[in-house]
């Protein structure tokens, strides 16, 4: 019943959605996901072929020490394809618009004064321009690969509509400075049920946006991020960074003061955390954000 709504903007939106079938749950009465770091912690062994691994599991399940991770069902599971489907699309758009750039910048054409040059009147003045061969062949299929993929973010963009609409956790989500449409929905059914949750800190380690840490007796040391967990959800919050900032006076000054002791990258990644506490105390609240303090 949860997922009606969902299965109907799909629908509506122009893409299938048929039955699912999850073969794991047909197979047996009980499933569970074991988490792979915490399970080799447990049942390190220096041999490790299937049948050892197997039996290692079976033995842990049967003492009930089997550390599980979250199991998303079959819809879940097949709504987030759709929703990666679109990142994919535009991680493309972006690395073909830096080709572009890039091939401009060996001629060293000079650029029409536009806010963005990939914008109407900018395509149309790519599409007047001519390189010497064979650079001006790699424009014209470039030019040609960029409107197809533009399309297919533009057909993803019904369904960002339709499951947006009547969903409360999408509208808190959307309060935030830098979560736009996409963002809030890619977030929201990343997450699924922030109530798996018990603090932002537990979210943000979800997100592998927490430094690694090694202790030694009374010495410890924080190092990079982890890197582990959602990267979809990583990547939606750094990228709303930049927007984020430039919308937010409170975050804007959070950024800078960081931004003067540590180095950008830093600062970005940890404006990127705050944000993600903002997003887990609204949904958590059940509000939209506001900011009380500039």
């Amino acid at each position: 019943a949860r997922f009606e709504g969902p299965k109907r903007a799909v629908l509506e939106a122009g893409w299938g959605w048929g039955p699912i079938y999850d073969w794991l749950d047909e197979a047996c009465d009980d499933v569970a996901l074991a988490h792979p770091r915490k399970v080799r912690l447990i049942a390190e062994a220096r041999v490790k072929t299937d049948r050892i691994d197997s039996e290692a599991l079976a033995r842990l399940l049967r003492a009930d020490l089997v550390p599980t991770a979250y199991a998303p069902s079959a819809e879940e599971r097949a709504l987030k394809r759709l929703l990666r489907q679109r990142m994919f699309c535009v991680r493309l758009q972006t690395m073909l618009k830096n080709r572009i750039h890039a091939l401009l910048g060996q001629h060293s054409v000079t650029k029409p004064a536009l806010s963005d040059l990939f914008g109407s009147a900018g395509m149309a003045w790519l599409r007047t321009l001519r390189l010497p061969q064979p650079d001006g062949a790699i424009l014209v299929r470039d030019l040609e690969l960029l409107g197809q993929i533009r399309e297919h973010i533009g057909g993803s963009d019904k369904l960002i509509a339709h499951l947006a609409a009547g969903d409360e956790a999408i509208s808190w989500l959307r309060s935030l400075p830098g979560i736009g449409a996409f963002f809030s929905v890619l977030i929201r059914w990343e997450v699924v049920d922030i109530g798996r949750f018990a603090s932002p800190k537990k979210l943000a380690s979800y997100a592998g946006l927490v430094p690694s840490t090694y202790a030694s007796g009374e010495r410890v040391v924080h190092g990079r991020l982890t890197k582990e967990g959602n990267r979809w959800l990583r990547w939606a919050f750094v990228e709303a960074v930049s927007p984020a900032i430039r919308r937010s006076l409170w975050l804007r000054g959070y950024y800078r003061r960081l931004r003067a002791r540590r180095c950008a990258k830093d600062a970005r990644v940890a404006t990127a955390r705050k944000l993600l506490g903002l997003a887990w105390t609204i949904w958590t609240e059940r509000r939209c954000y506001e900011e009380r303090c500039a």
